[in-house]
């Protein structure tokens, strides 16, 4: 198994030799390998069973590197940086020839952010490369806030787990695409929110629609993705549905009615912020409990109930379906 460690020094000489080290940060936990060396990238989508069109994001540790993987070419990108970097907002750029096209699944932008959790952002300086990380989980499956959790998932499969505690955020970063003209669109939801980015960027709008079979041009963009292995079903209200035999309950800000054989309260003071934090942890370990069905609650479209509401429904479009644990 995974050896679950706080040594930085030792999982950054692991990055340098071509290894995967699974790291915290402030959203989920990723899969780390040298973002310049395709053979340790190929190693991340073999370790998650991952198909490579679907692209991942590069984490790095200052402005500096950013100069040197990607083209910044627009003022208002570098009031986005200065606005949410460190940060869970990942930026497309148009990518430099170092960056190995199996990063980016042959695509001509790379996704960067510079993470906010102290232990990620000392593991890049010290490995002095940039980390290509997806989540660190089997490809579609609910994604890790915990060591423990990649353990449970990727234990036999990687050598090193960089324990950073449980992750604030608990959801992923939002991805972002400027354009030419300075239009934003919003690949995919996460842990900034849209009203944050009308802030600087207020035409700032979300990318509408799925994609299943062809290259994605973000993480995250797949209809089956986040996924329990129960069927889970969404829920508005609570009050109009039947509650099926063996039933668990994902809900928001209250217990729900009716007979529940495990129940999940994501913030009895109705906070999206701790929602989001327990989110997964939650729904994980109801994947986990005695149910055969998960229901689960839509959040308030707004803030990070956008973010929330897309793991949902992506969830369910995923569950349920034969497991690649």
């Amino acid at each position: 198994m995974a050896n679950i460690t706080t040594d930085i020094q030792a999982c950054a000489q692991a990055l340098r030799a071509g290894e995967l080290v699974a790291f915290g940060t402030e959203t989920v936990y990723g899969l780390g390998a040298n973002a310049l060396d395709p053979q340790a990238v190929a190693r991340i989508f073999a370790a998650k069973q991952r198909p490579e069109f679907d692209p991942l994001i590069v984490h790095v540790a200052d402005a500096a590197q950013v100069d040197e993987l990607a083209e910044v070419r627009s003022p208002i990108l570098m009031d986005l940086m200065q606005r949410f970097w460190p940060g869970p907002l990942t930026l497309l750029l148009p990518k430099r020839d170092c960056i190995p096209d199996l990063v980016t699944s042959g695509l001509p932008e790379v996704g960067l952010r510079i993470p906010r959790h102290p232990l990620a952002l000392e593991l890049i300086r010290q490995a002095g490369v940039p980390v290509a990380a997806p989540s660190a989980n089997l490809f579609g499956r609910i994604s890790p806030t915990t060591a423990q959790h990649v353990q449970e998932q990727l234990g036999d499969r990687i050598d090193w787990i960089l324990d950073g505690g449980p992750c604030s955020v608990g959801v992923e970063s939002t991805v972002l695409r400027v354009d030419e003209r300075g239009y934003g669109t919003v690949l995919r939801p996460g842990g900034v929110t849209l009203e944050e980015l009308r802030f600087v960027l207020p035409n700032v709008t979300l990318a509408p629609g799925h994609l299943e079979s062809k290259a994605s041009a973000s993480p995250g963009q797949l209809l089956k993705h986040y996924a329990p292995r129960k069927p889970l079903q969404l829920v508005t209200d609570w009050t109009t549905i039947a509650i099926p035999e063996s039933c668990a309950a994902l809900a928001f800000q209250q217990q729900p009615p009716g007979n529940f054989v495990d129940i999940e309260v994501l913030s009895p003071a109705g906070s999206l912020t701790e929602a989001a934090a327990n989110f997964f942890r939650a729904l994980r370990r109801l994947d986990a409990g005695p149910a055969h069905v998960i229901l689960a609650e839509e959040f308030p479209e707004t803030g990070l109930g956008i973010a929330l509401n897309d793991r949902l429904r992506r969830a369910a479009a995923g569950s349920g379906e034969p497991s690649d644990w």
